[in-house]
């Protein structure tokens, strides 16, 4: 029983149209996905919407079980603030608060869990709206708060919502939906010639994989002859081409939106990367992930789905956003290249693996 459920869940609730808020972040956005899936399967019926803004909305753009993708404008409020332009914003956000309403929507989920979400929960006017609890002062603009659910598994805070108002979560699969235009794009790509990707690049420095250490995986994984991807946004870039500066890896990083990089992870042979949106997209796409974790680790199971979590568990990790190693980040320097190697070569082996992907005491110690 999840914690959700342990404080009293709302069972049997009643609705027709029901709007999801997940602004942002691509891999909590992947994480969530299922609650579009797990909603149709129980009301076939319903009509459900999804909230997001502008960087995050093509991983959902063309799922099959969303009715619309409505997109909050953050970006516009924020300049029309920024400018001084006080009575524009104001007419701005009462034109959105208008057009939410419009929908008459009788549950919204907000998973995001931040005040800025909760307020867009509360301008839509429904009669139920349902958050997780947050640091953040949100009860006032919910009508209920869930505990979340941080279960080793993934995506569990998200299964727990589901379990909360009543439905069965069921597998809980993750889900991105791409358009014939990227995939189209990775086909050209891959074009017949199999390849590994790398995703080096996240957030926090905490949360980074040594420099020396990808070197070191790309100088073995090309010399064994893979073929090697490596994939980031425009701001990566720079650092892509000091760190592969001397590597034949072929570069994406900066160079394809957001739905081309989710097409190339779709059709990789295997995904190895850090607690970063397009290592997480892999399991959704069924691809074998090899995840580096250190300062976080989000889940520690990924049920029926092939891959390793390495995560070296020191006694400061997880620290999140407090790291108190001075910036050595030893919980990431840990997981040496080496054991990343033996753990990539399994599943790219002509071998069935069958192993459950769990952070595993074996995968603690061979990662160390």
């Amino acid at each position: 029983m999840t914690r959700g459920v342990a404080e009293g869940s709302t069972t049997g609730l009643s609705f027709e149209r029901v709007l999801v808020i997940r602004l942002s972040a691509i891999g909590d956005v992947v994480f969530a996905s299922p609650l579009i899936d797990t909603i149709k399967r129980a009301r076939p019926d319903a009509e459900v919407y999804w909230l997001a803004e502008p960087a995050v909305a093509p991983l959902l753009a063309h799922h099959s079980g969303l009715t619309e993708l409505l997109i909050w404008p953050r970006d516009e409020w924020r300049q029309l603030f920024r400018q001084g332009r006080v009575w524009r914003l104001i007419r701005e956000v009462l034109r959105f608060r208008r057009m939410l309403k419009t929908y008459q929507f009788d549950l919204v989920l907000d998973v995001q869990g931040l005040l800025k979400s909760a307020v867009l929960a509360w301008m839509t006017g429904a009669r139920m709206r349902i958050g997780f609890y947050s640091k953040e002062p949100t009860g006032w603009l919910l009508t209920e708060r869930v505990t979340k659910d941080l279960g080793p598994t993934i995506s569990s805070e998200y299964r727990g919502l589901m379990q909360y108002i009543g439905l069965e979560p069921g597998d809980f699969s993750m889900t991105v939906s791409l358009s014939a235009g990227a995939r189209g794009f990775a086909e050209r790509v891959h074009d017949g010639r199999p390849y590994v990707v790398f995703c080096p690049f996240t957030t926090r420095p905490q949360k980074h994989w040594p420099e020396a250490h990808w070197q070191a995986l790309a100088e073995t994984a090309l010399a064994r002859g893979w073929r090697v991807v490596v994939l980031g946004a425009p701001a990566d870039r720079p650092a892509a081409e000091h760190i592969f500066a001397e590597q034949a890896v072929e570069s994406k990083v900066g160079a394809c939106s957001l739905e081309e990089s989710a097409a190339l992870v779709s059709l990789a042979d295997l995904v190895i990367g850090v607690d970063t949106g397009l290592t997480h997209m892999g399991w959704a796409f069924s691809v074998p992930v090899v995840a580096l974790f250190g300062s976080t680790c989000p889940y520690q199971i990924a049920p029926g789905r092939e891959g390793d979590i390495l995560y070296a568990d020191l006694h400061c990790s997880p620290c999140r956003r407090r790291p108190t190693c001075g910036g050595t980040f030893d919980c990431m320097s840990a997981l040496t290249p080496g054991a990343v190697m033996n753990a990539a070569q399994r599943h790219l082996s002509t071998e069935s693996v069958t192993a459950p992907v769990l952070a595993s005491a074996k995968t603690r110690e061979e990662a160390l």
